[in-house]
């Protein structure tokens, strides 16, 4: 980009952040859990959700890496990344408006249309999110970006989450989803309107041919994980109906056990078995890497499904939080999230310079085991929000250092290539955790299935046992 930046680049770049921020939010913790519930009842709310999850990340995941790929080879008139924002954000609009009249159907049915317009959802939102990660490498001097990529942290962490809170989580929790739809397609055309005058460049021709074959191992890396987590959830399952007919006291530590030695072992084997279709024999030079990964899909795990099922554990929780009811205090967490997430995340940096980032990871962990414990051991709302804090600077610790610790266990000239596994980590997590944790929260609550969650995240310090992390140069 030769010309001079002007003051509203910074947000016109930047601003589709708060669009897919917005979504991801509104979507997964209120209005799908939500919906699942009316169609499934009580009994199978868990597992129904873990199903959709499963799927909706796995194509997700190929979708955001076939649509970079695509995006970073357009040559189209309007510039490389805009048209794939325009078509992706009204692909969203017309699933909006149909996941909205799927209040009118029931029973299994409804579930399954819900199930398919996720799936198009996810599509059509990873087709924009990939495009727009390349706004910024695209348009941005080397210079300038850390002042953009600020920029993108406000548009994306704090400012949704607390738009969320007072006005989308009000609505549904009144019966309103129509509103919250309305809400969030009002963001979704604000944020794409403003997108559209980027000052984005076409491209004269494709910069070289699209790399297939890094696509194809994506594609059987997904396929793996897929499978093994689908027969960790069967093991876990088959393992519950067995073992139903033990005394009473012990079916809930049994199953809980169940439920996190089958997440751990879907960690651990899905993470081997994509690490060495990605990278290949060379992986066992480096197994600081394979325990880093198994950290970050731990603890990833433990910290998207939180928010994934939080509706349904207040409901479970409260009495007076029936239905929509929770949808407010579930948005309210999240602000408080969110927020937390955001003054942490730069003393964390600092800190990590001065006192290494091994030891910070592990901190992030146990504060967020505490943080879990917390509002799973005290019956108040004031506990959980206090517990969503703790969780939410755990988050920001992480997130800041893990990364950073990544980088320098990786080898610098195959970079890239290592930390793109990231991503299947990142959906993985959220698959792992709904599609094996769902069904035990079915059987015996969920205050159970957050108790294995806090145990996944001091599982993610374990894991750092295994990772060696490089001595900062002298001088």
């Amino acid at each position: 980009m030769n010309q001079p930046h002007r003051w509203y680049d910074y947000i016109t770049i930047n601003s589709y952040w708060f669009a897919l921020t917005t979504r991801a939010q509104v979507l997964t913790p209120l209005v799908i859990p939500l919906l699942v519930q009316h169609f499934v009842g009580e009994t199978a709310k868990g597992a129904r959700v873990g199903n959709i999850r499963l799927w909706a990340l796995m194509v997700a995941v190929l979708v955001q890496a076939l649509m970079g790929m695509l995006s970073d080879r357009s040559t189209l008139r309007w510039g490389r990344r805009r048209p794939f924002i325009f078509v992706g954000t009204l692909g969203e609009l017309v699933v909006f408006v149909l996941i909205g009249f799927t209040t009118a159907l029931t029973g299994m049915s409804g579930y399954w249309v819900l199930f398919l317009l996720y799936i198009f959802s996810m599509i059509f939102s990873n087709t924009a999110h990939a495009a727009t990660q390349g706004l910024i490498p695209d348009l941005v001097p080397a210079a300038k970006r850390g002042f953009f990529s600020g920029v993108k942290a406000l548009l994306e962490l704090p400012l949704p989450l607390i738009y969320i809170s007072f006005i989308v989580g009000r609505l549904i929790s009144t019966g309103n989803l129509w509103g919250a739809l309305l809400a969030l397609t009002a963001v979704m055309v604000i944020c794409m309107a403003v997108t559209m005058v980027v000052p984005e460049q076409p491209l004269l021709r494709a910069p070289s041919a699209p790399e297939w074959r890094s696509f194809l191992r994506l594609l059987l890396m997904t396929v793996v994980f897929t499978l093994i987590i689908l027969s960790m959830g069967t093991v876990v399952r088959v393992f519950m109906q067995r073992s139903a007919d033990l005394p009473a006291p012990l079916v809930p530590i049994v199953w809980g056990l169940a439920g996190l030695v089958g997440m751990g072992v879907a960690i651990a084997l899905g993470v081997r078995l994509s690490i060495r279709i990605g990278i290949g024999p060379e992986i066992h030079q480096n197994r600081s890497f394979t325990w880093w990964v198994v950290n970050r899909l731990a603890f990833l795990a433990a910290a998207i499904n939180l928010s994934g099922f939080m509706l349904f554990f207040l409901q479970e929780r409260f009495v007076d939080l029936a239905g929509e009811k929770a949808a407010e205090p579930a948005a309210r967490i999240i602000m408080l999230v969110g927020i937390s997430i955001l003054l942490v995340v730069l003393p964390s940096g600092w800190l990590a310079d001065r006192v290494g980032k091994r030891p910070l990871v592990a901190a992030s962990g146990l504060l967020a085991m505490i943080g879990t414990l917390i509002f799973v051991v005290v019956p108040t709302l004031a506990a959980i929000y206090v517990g969503g804090c703790l969780v939410g600077a755990a988050i920001g610790l992480f997130y800041t250092t893990n990364w950073a610790l990544g980088t320098d266990i990786v080898p610098e000239a195959q970079a890239g290539r290592y930390l793109g596994l990231s991503n299947l980590a990142g959906a993985g997590a959220g698959a792992i955790g709904a599609y094996i944790g769902g069904p035990i929260a079915d059987s015996v609550g969920y205050v159970l299935l957050f108790m294995i969650y806090g145990l996944l995240f001091f599982l993610s310090v374990v894991a750092l046992l295994g990772v060696q992390e490089k001595p900062d140069p002298v001088g």
